[in-house]
C-alpha cells in the first residue's frame, strides 16, 4: 500500500491536529502481538518507577501504583497517541511535593487530602482546557525555559535521592545547601547502603546500554531475591514496607472554599508543567511516525486520568518521555500496548505485592537517578550557545529551580522569559526604507546601501508590533529622523505598520498625537500596510487629527506610486 497523505482541507478544519505523511498499517494479528510484547516490556519499567516516584512525593507507595493503573487505562481509552504512556512522572512527583507536602505542618492524613485535592483540581482544569480547545497551551512555557527547568529538576531529583543511598540526614531542602550537607555527611554514611545503591546504579547503567534488556525490572528482581537471604534491616537499610491496596477510598476530599481555591491555583501551575512535558512527548513521536493526534482530546484524556487518580488518592500523571520512548522502542503499534501494560502491572501486584514491599530504598533511589539521567545531558544547552539566543533564559531557569525550588523556580523562569521578551519589544528598531534599484521592493537603507530614499518622503517601518509598551519609543525614533535635514524638504511621512496585526488604545492615542504633530508641521502622514484588525481599530478612532485618508492597507510601493500620480495630476 503506498503512503497516504491527509487532505489539506482536513488539516484546516482541525488546526490542532498534526497530519504528516502516514505509514501503511501492519496486519491486525501482527499489530496485536507487537502491542502485547510492548506491554510486557514496559510493565517492568513502569512498576518500580511508580513506587519510586511515590517516594519522591513523600506519598505511600500505593499512590504510585494507583496513578500508574489510572494513567495507563484512561489514556488508552481516551487519548490519541499510540505511543504515549501516561503514568506518574518524576517532575509531577517533585512538583506535588514542592506545592503541598513540603509545607511545614503538612504531614499525615491532612497532607494526603490536600494532595488529592490538588490532583483533582489539576484534572478538572485539564478537562476545562480541552473543552475550551486550548490545545496550544504548552506554548505558554518557552522551550528554553522548559530545557533549563527539566535539567534543573532532574539534577534536583537526583541530588535528593543521594541521602537515601548514603543513609544520611540532611537539614536543608534546597539543592545547593543539600549538596553541602551531603559533603559534610559522607564520613558518617552507611557503607552497606552506599554499596547497595552504587551496585544498583552500576547495574542499571551497564544493562541500560542494551535497549532490549529491561534493566529496571532485572535490578528489582535481583534486589527482591537478595532480600530472601539478606536481612536488610540488620545492615541499617530501609525497605519500601507495607503497600496497602485494600483500604483504597474513592471520593472528593472535604475541604473549605479557601483550600479548594488554593488547590486550583497550584493546579494551574501543575497542569502547565504536566502538559508541556506530556505534549512534547506526544508531538515528537507523532511527527516521527506520521501519526495524527488531537491536542484538545489529549487534554481531556490527561484530565480524566488525573481526576480518577485524585479521587482514588493517587499521584498526578503525565506522558513522560522516557516511558513513551521505551514503548516505541518495544514496538508498540497502538494504545493497546498501554492496556496490556496495565494488565501485566495488575497481575504482578495481585501475585507479588508482598515481594514489592521488600524492595530496598537505596535500589529505588538508584532507579530514580537512572530514570532522570536522560535529562542530565549538558548538550541540550549547546544549540542556544551556537545560536546566540536565549542563553540567559536557559541559565535563569536552571538556577531558579536549584535555588528557589521546583514550583517557584519554574514561575521565576517564566517571568524572566516574559520580561526579556517585553524588553525586546519595548526597545524596538525602526528602519528607514528605500527603493531597491528599480524594483518594487522597499528595504532598510542601512543594510542595503544601493537602496535609495524617495525624494521628499520619509518611509519608516517599526520592526516589532506597535503596542502600549513601545508606541511612544517607536514614534520618538521617528521624530528623531524627522529632525534630520533632508534635501529636498520632506512633505510626506509614510509609516509602515506591517508588523502590527492589531493596535491597542495606547498605540492609537500615540498615533493621534503624532498625526496632530505632522499636521502642525505641514507634513502628510500615511499609515500603510495596515492589517485588517489594525485598520478597523484605527478607522473607529479617526477624528480631526487622525483622518480616514491617512489609513491605507496598500503596500509601500503602491502608496508611493499613488503619491507620484497625485503630484503629476497637480502639475
Amino acid at each position: 500500500m503506498p503512503p497516504r497523505y491527509e487532505h489539506p482541507a482536513n488539516a484546516l478544519q482541525h488546526p490542532d491536529r498534526f497530519v504528516p505523511l502516514g505509514t501503511p498499517p501492519l496486519p491486525t494479528q501482527q499489530r496485536v502481538l507487537r502491542d502485547v510484547i510492548a506491554g510486557l516490556s514496559i510493565a517492568g519499567l513502569l512498576l518500580p518507577e511508580a513506587v519510586a516516584y511515590a517516594g519522591i512525593a513523600s506519598l505511600p507507595p500505593q499512590a504510585g501504583l494507583i496513578a500508574l493503573l489510572c494513567g495507563l487505562v484512561v489514556y488508552a481509552l481516551l487519548g490519541t497517541s499510540r505511543f504515549a504512556i501516561v503514568s506518574a512522572t518524576s517532575s509531577s512527583a517533585a512538583v506535588l511535593f514542592a506545592t503541598v507536602l513540603s509545607e511545614p505542618g503538612n504531614n499525615g492524613s491532612p497532607a494526603l487530602t490536600l494532595a488529592a485535592a490538588l490532583i483533582i483540581a489539576t484534572g478538572a482544569l485539564f478537562i476545562l482546557a480541552g473543552a475550551a480547545r486550548l490545545g496550544g497551551m504548552s506554548d505558554f512555557i518557552a522551550r528554553p525555559v522548559l530545557r533549563g527547568f527539566t535539567f534543573g529538576l532532574a539534577l534536583t531529583i537526583a541530588v535528593k535521592q543521594l541521602p537515601k543511598i548514603l543513609d544520611v540526614t540532611v537539614r536543608h531542602s534546597d539543592t545547593p545547601r543539600m549538596m553541602l550537607d551531603l559533603l559534610t555527611s559522607v564520613p558518617g554514611a552507611n557503607h552497606y547502603s552506599t554499596a547497595l545503591g552504587a551496585t544498583a546504579l552500576a547495574a542499571l547503567f551497564g544493562l541500560g546500554r542494551w535497549g532490549r534488556i529491561p534493566a529496571t525490572l532485572l535490578v528489582i528482581v535481583l534486589a527482591i531475591a537478595a532480600g530472601f537471604w539478606i536481612d536488610w534491616h540488620a545492615y541499617g537499610i530501609a525497605i519500601v514496607g507495607h503497600i496497602d491496596l485494600q483500604n483504597i477510598s474513592f471520593g472528593v476530599p472535604s475541604l473549605n472554599r479557601t483550600q479548594w481555591m488554593q488547590s486550583a491555583e497550584l493546579g494551574f501551575a501543575l497542569m502547565l508543567i504536566l502538559y508541556a512535558e506530556s505534549y512534547g512527548s506526544i508531538r515528537n513521536f507523532a511527527l516521527k511516525h506520521g501519526d495524527s493526534i488531537s491536542a484538545n482530546r489529549d487534554l481531556v484524556a490527561l484530565g480524566c486520568a488525573n481526576l480518577l487518580s485524585g479521587l482514588l488518592h493517587g499521584m498526578p500523571v503525565g506522558a513522560g518521555y522516557s516511558a513513551t520512548s521505551a514503548n516505541e522502542a518495544a514496538g508498540a503499534q497502538s494504545r493497546l500496548a498501554g492496556l496490556c501494560a496495565a494488565a501485566v502491572v495488575a497481575v504482578i501486584i495481585w501475585l507479588f505485592l508482598p515481594q514489592l514491599a521488600r524492595i530496598p530504598e537505596p535500589v529505588l533511589a538508584a532507579i530514580v537517578i537512572f530514570a532522570v539521567s536522560h535529562s542530565l545531558h549538558p548538550s541540550v544547552f549547546k544549540p542556544y550557545w551556537t545560536w546566540h539566543r536565549d542563553r540567559m533564559v536557559v541559565i535563569a531557569a536552571l538556577l531558579a529551580v536549584l535555588v528557589l525550588g521546583v514550583l517557584h523556580g519554574l514561575l521565576a523562569a517564566i517571568g524572566v522569559s516574559l520580561l526579556l521578551t517585553l524588553r525586546k519589544l519595548s526597545e524596538p528598531n525602526v528602519s528607514e526604507l528605500g527603493r531597491l534599484r528599480d524594483s518594487h521592493d522597499f528595504v532598510d537603507v542601512s543594510l542595503h546601501p544601493e537602496a535609495k530614499a524617495v525624494p521628499g518622503v520619509l518611509i519608516v517601518r517599526p520592526e516589532v508590533p506597535l503596542f502600549f509598551a513601545n508606541a511612544e519609543r517607536v514614534l520618538g525614533k521617528v521624530r528623531a529622523l524627522l529632525r534630520t535635514p533632508a534635501e529636498p524638504p520632506l512633505h510626506t511621512i509614510m509609516l509602515s505598520l506591517e508588523e502590527s496585526p492589531d493596535v491597542d488604545g495606547s498605540a492609537i492615542e500615540a498615533l493621534r498625537i503624532f498625526a496632530a504633530e505632522c499636521t502642525a508641521r505641514d507634513l502628510r502622514l500615511m499609515l500603510v500596510r495596515l492589517k485588517p484588525r489594525a485598520l478597523t481599530a484605527l478607522q473607529r478612532a479617526t477624528d480631526a487629527t487622525l483622518q480616514p485618508e491617512m489609513l491605507h492597507e496598500l503596500s509601500v510601493d503602491e502608496c508611493v506610486q499613488s503619491l507620484a500620480s497625485n503630484a503629476s495630476a497637480k502639475t
